[in-house]
């Protein structure tokens, strides 16, 4: 039975703001990246060396969507989906991540979770003080 990692939290900024940092991932996620925030076009994720990465944008609403489909990745990864909606209320957003299509509830995925909940700290930190921990230091920071 396929399994998701979801994560619901509220970042202090508009939905524009936490918009245009999800669309922009090497300030919070990954090493280097390039991003068009437009329906159909494929981005480049890139980790490091064996670790360069496609998805498809296959939904984008600026400040309210955003999901990627993996195209090319590590075999767990392969066709699920990360999503990333948004609600804003009173200057403050609330992020709703799926990352949604994992084919088993595996220690891949497990790992993942917690992975997923160190990187979207940080994208709450970037956004709220504008830090950006050293790529090296994502997940320790």
């Amino acid at each position: 039975m396929p399994s998701s990692i979801l994560h619901d939290f509220p970042i202090r900024a508009s939905a524009a703001t936490v918009f245009a940092a999800v669309v922009s991932p090497d300030t919070w996620w990954t090493l280097e990246s390039d991003v068009q925030a437009a329906l159909g076009s494929t981005s480049r994720l890139y980790f490091g060396e064996g670790y360069d990465w496609r998805a498809l944008v296959s939904a984008c609403e600026p400040g309210v969507t955003f999901e990627w489909t993996f195209t090319d990745a590590m075999p767990d990864w392969m066709g699920t989906r990360l999503r990333f909606d948004l609600t804003e209320a009173d200057g403050v957003t609330a992020v709703h991540f799926a990352h949604h299509g994992w084919e088993t509830a595996s220690e891949h995925f497990r790992v993942s979770s917690f992975c997923w909940a160190m990187y979207l700290r940080l994208l709450r930190r970037t956004v709220e003080t504008g830090e950006v921990v050293p790529y090296a230091r994502r997940l320790d920071a």
